[in-house]
């Protein structure tokens, strides 16, 4: 059984001025042809290690394609993705023509956005459709935070989603896409699919899985799951910051050869979330309104997310406001980490170790992300930004953000990077010499991602909306091609 494997993986925002070019895949995670991927992604923590490690698992050859994935931006040029899309096409119709191809596998993330094409993870799925025709199995995986689509689940055979935020189960999901294949060639299931979509978007804080409300959500998802002709049901909690028509969270079902079954499931889970709409929403909370709060519990660090300037999910990551905070209020062992000035970064590495220069931080990007502070800061490390994550997340695999800065700035510590990467782990601040665990208060450019690491070692966590760019006060994000009334938008809460 020959079970060709690839994809293209970006998180689009189109709420950031800047584009994502080929340029963006190549130099951030990389694209991996042919061979490289058998050599690069076994036993990592990604949906493509999954399929490799399915393959050892299950009996069959896995086809190496093409893996392309940068990190999260805006609306990548459509040049450039058709370059990567076709290159995909034209190797699985080369592995094709050299012996039969019995099925697909495509690692992708739900919410890539292309110029000109809304749907980009549909029209990569509906061009694969295209090469190996209607009778072969397509099977693929997404992020939690997918915006899905009736187009990518009407062009495949099952989609399946993450089950976890932090994403700490994309091998898991992979290996499981792997084995649903292996039994659909084998003739053992058919798998039918359908889509319950909700006009919804989902508060971040309340999308952790490992906690309430969220774990409640998860355990529909399982219990469903266990029904008899019932393959797999996915939950999407969507992603808000991208302007497309079907943007919204969905419930995807996947039965064995029973579409009104699918459809009904999907439809009983979606009423289910519907009913508790008011459970998934978080009403905003300042900065200071978190430190107050994490100073009354007396438990530290007091770690806040700054998800409005999450730079996994295309935000600049140069937002200064929490930074501000820190220092007019005068805190001692404050952490920032990672704030993006490439600028700064440069100009720490001329100057060198403990020197001391004066700087203009952040704020660069775009007039709501805050002005730039102007002050005196001594550099205490340099790095070229390359490290191994070794928290849950991406087990296995290498990052780099780009030249790297540690800055003592009054009782705080930055770390000024050049690559737009949220902190998944302690990796890159351990190897900068930084003790996470010691520090009483810690800001972290992340939603949520940051806690598969950070979690342990934490004594409260904020999910706090500093001025931003990817705000979570959703009625100010702009919208042209929204096709549809939203919660909390304009079905608002009582």
């Amino acid at each position: 059984m020959r079970i060709a494997v690839g994809g293209i993986i970006h998180e689009t925002s189109t709420c950031v001025e800047t584009r994502t070019t080929l340029a963006d895949f190549a130099g951030n995670r990389g694209i991996q042809r042919g061979e490289e991927i058998l050599h690069t992604f076994p036993g990592t923590n990604v949906c493509m290690g999954g399929f490799l490690d399915g393959a050892k698992r299950f009996g069959f050859e896995a086809v190496p394609l093409l893996r392309a994935s940068a990190w999260p931006g805006g609306l990548i040029e459509f040049e450039d993705y058709r370059q990567l899309r076709d290159e995909l096409c034209d190797r699985l119709r080369a592995a094709d023509a050299v012996q039969r191809i019995d099925g697909v596998l495509l690692d992708l993330h739900g919410a890539m956005v292309v110029d000109g094409i809304d749907d980009g993870d549909g029209d990569v799925v509906r061009a694969v459709r295209e090469v190996i025709g209607p009778d072969r199995p397509l099977i693929f995986t997404e992020d939690l935070h997918g915006n899905h689509t009736r187009l990518r689940v009407e062009q495949s055979d099952a989609l399946i989603g993450f089950d976890t935020f932090p994403h700490i189960d994309m091998s898991e999901r992979g290996l499981e896409a792997a084995e649903l294949i292996v039994r659909t060639v084998r003739g053992e299931v058919r798998p039918t699919q359908a889509i319950h979509q909700l006009p919804m978007f989902w508060s971040t804080s309340r999308q952790v899985t490992a906690h309430p409300p969220m774990d409640e959500a998860m355990r529909q998802v399982h219990a469903l799951e266990q029904r008899p002709g019932i393959l797999s049901v996915t939950l999407a909690t969507g992603f808000p910051w991208a302007d497309v028509p079907e943007v919204g969270s969905s419930i995807i079902v996947v039965a064995d050869g029973n579409r009104e079954l699918a459809q009904r499931t999907a439809d009983e889970l979606g009423a289910w979330v519907w009913e508790r709409r008011h459970t998934w929403f978080a009403p905003p909370v300042s900065v200071k309104e978190a430190l107050e709060a994490g100073e009354r519990l007396g438990r530290y660090p007091i770690i806040l997310a700054d998800h409005s300037d999450n730079t996994g999910g295309g935000s600049p990551g140069d937002s200064t406001e929490v930074l501000r905070t820190f220092l007019e209020m005068g805190l001692r062992d404050a952490l920032l980490l990672y704030l993006v000035d490439p600028d700064v970064a440069q100009q720490a590495h001329a100057a060198g170790v403990g020197a001391h220069i004066q700087v203009s931080l952040g704020g660069k990007s775009a007039s709501v992300q805050g002005p730039p502070i102007e002050t005196d800061a001594e550099v205490a490390t340099l790095s070229t930004g390359e490290f191994a994550y070794d928290g849950p997340m991406f087990r296995g695999l290498r990052g780099c953000l780009g030249t790297s800065a540690v800055l003592k700035i009054g009782g705080a510590t930055v770390v000024v990077v050049t690559g737009r990467e949220q902190p998944f782990d302690q990796a890159f601040a351990r190897g900068l010499g930084i003790d996470c665990s010691e520090m009483r208060y810690i800001c972290l450019k992340s939603a949520a991602h940051f806690r598969a690491a950070f979690e342990p070692i934490a004594g409260s966590i904020f999910n706090v909306d500093a001025a931003g760019i990817h705000t979570h006060i959703f009625e100010d994000l702009p919208y042209r091609k929204r096709t549809r009334p939203v919660w909390p938008v304009e079905i608002r809460p009582e």
